[in-house]
């Protein structure tokens, strides 16, 4: 037999991805005696990715936010150090990058979002240099800490694009620690500080859309809703920002511009046929209580790559893992899948150096809060607490060792 006919090894669960999502499963899975579990996932280190907006905002290391895949791949679980380039749902195979065919019993879907740096004409080419940065790069969230800490005077410009994006807080949140930061320097009277959102609202759930409305007020943050970047000239240090309500257009000249670049499916899900043909950005269609493909049960969807109606969040990823493994497991025991999602996503906002507000809410935007006692819609110090060191240390203890 020839090894363009041969059988592809089968794989009892074949996991494509080892971020947030792909490890909490897999431990999940082992936890619950699954012993044929495969993990496809090409990068040797692991991020911690919500802790990089503290990075940017002087508040952490860096270090702090970063673990070999080695270190968080659970014992037992096979890792393949390969990318994923195609997924045949019909034949229940995917392909690597390097041509290697995969069989499946039951496919994971969690390889995260592409960060679209060419979405923005110029940003790409700005990136990194000439008061340009981004804490959606690991290695450029220091450089925003360092741009904001030598900015004496001038104009910062903070944007967010449309679409769904991972951490949907994270753009906002750096230009009120940023402002905080020059405010107890005595210089933020000095600085023009310009936040440019896309949406109607700064927050979709109005409780907190009202404290982030205050908080922008407090700090003199002029706030550009339903606008967006949509181009830069790095080397004259300008950025176009667009209003989407009448078209109209703005040049500003910025000293220091912290952008966020649109985002999408990988291309080989976007282009696939597990996309949701309903979503512009190529995300995967997925049963937005069960988790699986509507179309081809064996498949599960959960994490940045779904295309589900609730932020992209860890959060959300904590209470949908659980969901993903109960049907699972009920698939491989011949029962229906019984367990359902509820949209739940939390996103801490943070707002000055030690304030925080824990944003919590499930798909009808209504608040779910799940620390009893607390109003954590206004700022809070213990909730800063909680962000910095309580969240790290339940996700790499908790969440990624299946347990929490």
């Amino acid at each position: 037999m020839t090894p363009a006919t041969a059988t592809p090894p089968h794989h009892q669960v074949l996991i494509v991805g080892g971020g947030t999502a792909g490890i909490t499963v897999a431990a999940r899975l082992r936890r619950a005696g699954i012993r044929e579990i495969t993990l496809l996932e090409p990068s040797e280190t692991h991020w911690y990715q919500p802790l990089w907006t503290l990075v940017g905002g002087g508040q952490a290391p860096l270090r702090a936010a970063l673990r070999t895949e080695a270190d968080v791949i659970p014992p037992g679980v096979r890792w393949l150090r390969e990318r994923a380039a195609a997924v045949d749902p019909v034949a229940r195979t995917v392909t690597t990058a390097s041509g290697r065919v995969l069989s499946y019993g039951r496919l994971v879907l969690a390889p995260g979002l592409q960060l679209d740096w060419d979405g923005v004409p110029g940003l790409a080419k700005a990136l990194g240099h000439g008061g340009v940065t981004s804490n959606y790069r690991a290695d450029l969230a220091p450089l925003t800490w360092e741009m904001i800490r030598r900015m004496r005077r001038g104009t910062a410009v903070f944007t967010m694009p449309s679409g769904p994006v991972k951490c949907g807080g994270a753009p906002q949140k750096i230009a009120y620690l940023a402002a905080d930061y020059w405010r107890k320097r005595g210089v933020l009277d000095a600085i023009r500080t310009v936040l440019v959102i896309p949406e109607p609202v700064l927050f979709k759930v109005p409780v907190f859309s009202r404290a982030l409305e205050e908080t922008a007020r407090r700090y003199g943050i002029e706030v550009r809703l339903r606008s967006e970047l949509t181009h830069l000239d790095g080397a004259a240090r300008e950025a176009v920002i667009t209003d989407h309500t009448d078209g109209s257009t703005e040049t500003l000249r910025y000293d220091l511009l912290h952008a966020v670049p649109p985002q999408r499916a990988p291309e080989w899900l976007a282009d696939g046929p597990l996309a949701d043909p309903e979503s512009p950005y190529g995300y995967v269609k997925a049963d937005r209580e069960t988790l699986q493909h509507p179309d081809f049960p064996q498949v599960f969807v959960l994490g940045d790559v779904a295309n589900l109606p609730t932020s992209k969040t860890g959060a959300a990823i904590r209470k949908q893992a659980p969901v993903v493994v109960a049907n699972l497991l009920a698939g491989l025991r011949g029962r229906p899948a019984a367990a359902r999602y509820d949209g739940y996503t939390s996103c801490p906002l943070v707002t000055a150096r030690h304030k925080m507000l824990l944003a919590e809410f499930d798909y009808d935007l209504r608040p779910a809060p799940s620390i009893p006692l607390l109003d954590t819609t206004r700022e809070r110090t213990d909730m800063w607490f909680l962000k910095r060191y309580g969240l790290p240390r339940l996700y790499f203890n908790g969440m990624l060792k299946g347990r929490a």
